[in-house]
């Protein structure tokens, strides 16, 4: 369990380096640091980018993945 909890905890992480790359490299640049964290991230934010509308040129599809994940980290412990 313990495994899980800190590969859940490396992936919160690797979604808050996107969020902040996001707001400083163009979404098309080719950065290999950049589409490393978008090949890692991409299966956990993809689908809730397809649910979640971009609100006001927000996409809080990030956000609510790291909660997403945090509450699975809470969780984990009691089974």
């Amino acid at each position: 369990m313990r495994f899980i909890f800190y590969l859940i905890e490396i992936i919160k992480w690797l979604i808050v380096a996107r969020a902040l790359a996001s707001w400083f490299i163009p979404p098309h640049t080719r950065n290999p640091a950049v589409d490393l964290l978008r090949r890692v991230t991409d299966p956990i934010i993809t689908p809730i980018s397809r649910v979640v509308p971009v609100m006001g040129g927000l996409d809080l599809s990030p956000l609510i993945a790291f909660f997403a994940l945090t509450m699975i980290q809470q969780i984990l412990p009691r089974f």
